[in-house]
């Protein structure tokens, strides 16, 4: 006998199966705050690098923040990247009630002391060799140099470069 069924057919939307825990997404929100960024491998067998959640949920939650414009995703090598957006640094300090004053990783600016301290193309470094604009080193310089030494004299064909050459005389 024939059943009609009670749901539209469209209702199996992974949005509406999933079922996350309250502590597996807070877990993922944690660290999405903490790093910025989120990656995860596309294989929903197994559980996430670095938090304890399986990466099934953690997809699932960045597939929900990417519809919502919260992160940026790329897709790349079997691999999901994504990037928290400010309105998902936002809903992140609101979900987490998070005060002001604490931002993600990916927007702490850090100075290196060494590298800013010293100006471009400081006397520490050595000449470059070859390339354009470089000055020292290329082709002037290799075809200056003094000939080949002792008895090395090659002799090349009076072909237009193609087959193997005149016959030898």
């Amino acid at each position: 006998r024939y059943c009609r069924p009670r749901y539209p057919a469209n209702w199996l939307t992974p949005c509406c199966r999933m079922l996350v825990s309250k502590k597996n997404r807070e877990e993922v929100y944690q660290y999405l705050f903490k790093e910025g960024v989120m990656v995860a491998k596309k294989d929903t067998a197994c559980r996430h690098p670095k938090i304890d959640v399986p990466n099934l949920v953690v997809i699932e939650l960045m597939r929900s923040f990417t519809s919502r414009g919260f992160v940026k995703e790329q897709y790349a090598w079997r691999h999901y990247y994504w990037y928290l957006t400010n309105s998902g640094i936002e809903y992140l300090r609101e979900y987490l009630h998070l005060p002001p004053e604490i931002v993600p990783t990916t927007l702490k600016f850090t100075r290196n002391v060494t590298q800013s301290s010293r100006p471009m193309g400081g006397d520490d470094r050595p000449p470059r060799m070859g390339g354009r604009g470089g000055g020292y080193g290329g082709r002037d310089d290799y075809r200056k140099a003094q000939p080949a030494p002792g008895e090395f004299n090659p002799t090349f064909g009076g072909g237009r470069g193609l087959g193997r050459g005149a016959p030898a005389e």
